[in-house]
């Protein structure tokens, strides 16, 4: 759970955000605070990565096409979000499962 939890929540397109996020997030799921900073410094490169990719998918479903250009632009990071949402949530949810999956396999296999 910690490493799912620590990528979804690094790579928020909100910078600076995903430190809290995970600050919070760490009391709330019983986690290891500290292990959970250092997988979300660890996806800092994710969240750049994936910073236009998240804006594209908010894009689209926040704002038509047709809407001024100075409203798109200011909620470009609104946009960023609602991507990230709608990608990373449900991957990190797969994320968990196949992890667990995989680390109770191998504690059998031992």
């Amino acid at each position: 759970m910690l490493i799912a939890v620590g990528l979804v929540l690094g790579t928020f397109p909100v910078y600076g955000c995903a430190t809290f996020l995970c600050f919070a997030a760490a009391p709330c799921l019983r986690l290891n605070a500290a292990v959970l900073q250092a997988v979300n410094q660890l996806s800092t490169p994710l969240q750049f990565a994936l910073l236009i990719p998240f804006a594209r998918v908010g894009w689209r479903v926040a704002l038509p096409p047709s809407a001024p250009f100075a409203l798109r632009l200011g909620a470009a990071a609104l946009q960023a979000v609602s991507g990230w949402c709608m990608v990373s949530v449900p991957l990190g949810i797969v994320l968990y499962f196949v992890l667990l999956h995989l680390l109770r396999r191998s504690a059998w296999a031992h």
